[in-house]
């Protein structure tokens, strides 16, 4: 099981990867040209769901937690160490971890 340093880092790691795919200025260009890729077939379930999971902080958030979590454990060879089951509650645990700082910085943006 990773241990809270790990998963401060996998946190913010996750966090920062998903205000880059859905927020941030350097990939303006891919997400608008995937906007008008979807706008040529709105009616389309498919590109709909690519778009939502592109600009939503939720879903791009938990694909990227899941990314991220994965690769952590593959590296420092922990995925073997424990249950699949404890990595899919370290992947809610590191998920919730990143959106609760995409809350916290989306709210100090509010005020």
């Amino acid at each position: 099981m990773i241990d809270l340093e790990q998963f401060l880092l996998l946190s913010l790691g996750g966090y920062r990867a998903t205000q880059l795919v859905v927020h941030d200025s350097l990939l303006d260009g891919p997400r608008e040209r995937l906007d008008a890729w979807q706008q040529r077939r709105p009616q389309s379930v498919a590109r709909e769901a690519l778009v939502t999971l592109i600009s939503c902080v939720y879903c791009s958030g938990w694909w990227i937690a899941g990314a991220l979590l994965a690769v952590w454990l593959v590296v420092t060879g922990q995925w073997h160490q424990d249950p699949l089951l404890v990595h899919g509650f370290e992947w809610l645990a590191v998920a919730g971890g990143a959106v609760l700082l995409n809350r916290w910085d989306d709210s100090r943006k509010d005020s």
